[in-house]
């Protein structure tokens, strides 16, 4: 099962002098199981192009099927088949802390799962889960109020009010916007941990490329509107001329070691990540 985008375009304010083209022609398949990030200046369309895959844009042409299913049914079968379809596309927006508003970090979890109707029995069960499969500790988390938490607490409780209603697919619009380096980390680890444990397929935009080669095995890049590749991580890091066309840098850790490589020594020039580097570095100087 998959997300699929065939042909999708999408225009801003059509039929008036401030008509864009947000999305050219997009097709793309999100396997499921996947983790996917999508890269590209502001203004390339990621935010918009994540906005397709659970509904709340609709395509001007072309189609969005989650699992087969068209987000665009027209007749009442499909559009009810559409609406399930969507519930299973979890989307947390970024600063998705400034939508918390309950009392308690257990309310507002709960809000989701209350309106899909469930008893309160499994809103429980399901607040507990999703609070333990962010890292926070249901016991001491859910009478505090969420305003009383730092910046990257609040972001896990958006998290978990979405995984709360158990999404098949968690799209995520720069997650880790606007926190300090240590909510960052933090933050970024447990979305890790959350895709191995969970096998939840993940969609997230970023502009950091060190998050997209530490997390992604799917790497999409847009501009302009146009998805201009997509594949693995390490195979777009290494395509200097996309790289220059689209704006994007390679991680520094790849940079460090081309600069070594081109220093003479016998170092992998194509490592993307801080721990091959090290690995490499090991090989080289015969340290174990």
């Amino acid at each position: 099962m998959s997300i699929e985008l065939k042909d999708v375009t999408y225009i801003y304010m059509p039929k008036t002098p401030y008509e864009r083209v947000a999305l050219n022609k997009v097709n793309l398949t999100i396997e499921k199981g996947s983790f996917t990030a999508i890269a590209g200046h502001t203004g390339s369309g990621k935010s918009t192009l994540v906005q397709h895959l659970n509904g709340l844009l609709t395509p001007a042409a072309g189609e969005v099927l989650v699992d087969g299913v068209n987000l665009s049914g027209k007749d009442k079968a499909a559009k009810i088949k559409a609406w399930h379809a969507r519930q299973q596309v979890g989307m947390v927006f970024q600063y998705a802390e400034t939508q918390l508003f309950e009392e308690t970090v257990e309310k507002d979890i709960a809000f989701g799962p209350q309106n899909q109707g469930l008893d309160e029995a499994e809103v429980q069960e399901r607040v507990r889960e999703a609070m333990e499969l962010v890292g926070l500790s249901y016991k001491d988390y859910k009478d505090v109020s969420p305003f009383a938490l730092s910046g990257g607490q609040m972001r896990r409780v958006a998290i978990a009010g979405v995984l709360a209603m158990r999404p098949k697919y968690l799209i995520l619009d720069e997650p880790a916007a606007g926190l300090d380096p240590r909510g960052r980390d933090e933050l970024m680890g447990e979305i890790q941990r959350l895709h191995k444990k969970w096998k939840l397929t993940i969609v997230f935009v970023s502009h950091s490329m060190e998050d997209i080669a530490r997390l992604a095995d799917t790497m999409v890049v847009m501009e302009k509107g146009n998805l201009r590749a997509a594949g693995k991580p390490a195979d777009i890091f290494a395509d200097a001329q996309l790289l220059q066309e689209t704006g994007l840098e390679q991680p520094q850790i790849m940079q460090i070691m081309q600069r070594l490589a081109q220093a003479g020594l016998p170092v992998d020039s194509n490592v993307i990540t801080p721990e091959a580097g090290l690995q490499s570095l090991r090989r080289v100087f015969h340290v174990k």
